[in-house]
């Protein structure tokens, strides 16, 4: 049993302290989440599969046959299905970071804990579903008889990167969502909006190829470029990964972690007032 001392002018040291203390609460919270994620559907988990599959389909009927894309690195349904699962991970991501404040209001309002854990145990949920997907991408690259590059060995990094991309923004909005409701209605706007403007149903090296290097570093400044563009050059697309353009997206996702950890600490005091 652990004892919380609260002491005049170690208030920061605490905080941080306290993850730590409190680490059985994250395993529960996130163990929660999971449980109740699925529970009373008709297919339970396989909507992890079905959702990235189906937007898929879509996206190679439209950029395939209307918009006549292709991809020479690998065939094209893998190409799309390689920069749809780390899009959908940030965007299941960043919805549940953003919405787990106000879902657990009652908790906040009882008990103290640092409040930092229910963003961060909210987005195992998206981990565990970007697990799962992974056995379709598998799949998919069994019946096209695509082996995968050496380097996939660093996708494990680029799945960090694309956590850290979506825990920045999520910790502003869940932290803005207690006292403005209507951030409620922005999450949805910014993953279907971010779906169309991140490179999920073509290659960012089309950027370069029509507008030049510099438009394709300004597109850069959607983080989740970078961690599209390094999924696909885990598998063996190498004209995916641009240094400068990725140095951009690595830039950008930790400016904004910085920023929401910031502004989630400045406004935490005053979560169980407002909410």
């Amino acid at each position: 049993m652990h004892e919380i001392i609260i002491e005049p002018g170690r208030a920061e040291a605490n905080y941080w302290r306290d993850l730590w203390r409190f680490r059985e609460l994250f395993g529960f919270l996130a163990w929660r989440d999971i449980l109740v994620r699925y529970k009373q559907t008709a297919v339970g988990v396989a909507w992890a599969v079905l959702r990235p599959f189906l937007t898929m389909l879509v996206f190679v009927a439209i950029f395939s046959r209307v918009a006549g894309l292709t991809s020479t690195a690998m065939p094209y349904s893998i190409l799309v299905l390689a920069g749809m699962l780390p899009w959908q991970f940030f965007a299941t991501a960043l919805s549940e970071a953003g919405s787990s404040l106000v879902s657990n209001s009652n908790l906040i309002t009882k008990i103290y804990f640092p409040r930092i854990i229910l963003p961060a145990s909210s987005v195992i949920v998206a981990l565990v579903d970007f697990a799962i997907t992974l056995g379709l991408l598998a799949v998919l690259m069994l019946w096209h008889q695509f082996l995968p590059s050496w380097k996939i060995i660093f996708l494990p990094a680029f799945i960090l990167l694309a956590l850290v991309a979506a825990l920045g923004p999520g910790l502003l909005i869940t932290a803005l969502n207690v006292k403005y409701r209507d951030f409620r209605y922005i999450i949805p706007f910014v993953v279907q909006f971010g779906l169309y403007i991140s490179p999920v149903g073509f290659s960012s090296s089309v950027i370069a190829e029509k507008f030049g290097d510099t438009a394709r570093m300004l597109y850069s400044l959607n983080p989740m470029v970078g961690v599209i563009d390094g999924f696909r050059w885990c598998l063996g697309d190498t004209t995916a990964f641009h240094t400068a353009s990725f140095a951009i997206s690595v830039v950008i996702s930790l400016l904004l972690l910085w920023l929401g950890v910031r502004y989630f600490r400045r406004t935490e005091k005053t979560f169980a007032d407002v909410i």
